[in-house]
């Protein structure tokens, strides 16, 4: 027959104590774990450079728009001053 444990073997905690929550992972952060699981890095960078340049062509036609914008205003501003 074993012998019964001693308390200090017992006392200690083998969970974290619940006043500390864990940090929850951020949803892109996530995905690009899963996107890292899933494709080999060559299609994940191509798939980030993409992305990027969609970015970059949303900004170009904004800034288009708000350039074609003020050239309206401009050309239809009447000239009092001759």
């Amino acid at each position: 027959m074993q012998p019964a444990p001693s308390a200090h073997a017992t006392a200690t905690p083998t969970a974290l104590p619940s006043a500390i929550p864990a940090p929850l992972p951020s949803l892109t952060g996530a995905l690009r774990v899963v996107e890292s699981l899933l494709m080999n890095a060559g299609q994940a960078t191509a798939r980030r450079n993409a992305w990027t340049a969609v970015l970059e062509d949303r900004r170009r036609a904004k800034d288009r728009h708000e350039v074609e914008h003020a050239l309206e205003a401009v050309a239809t501003r009447s000239t009092s001053a001759t």
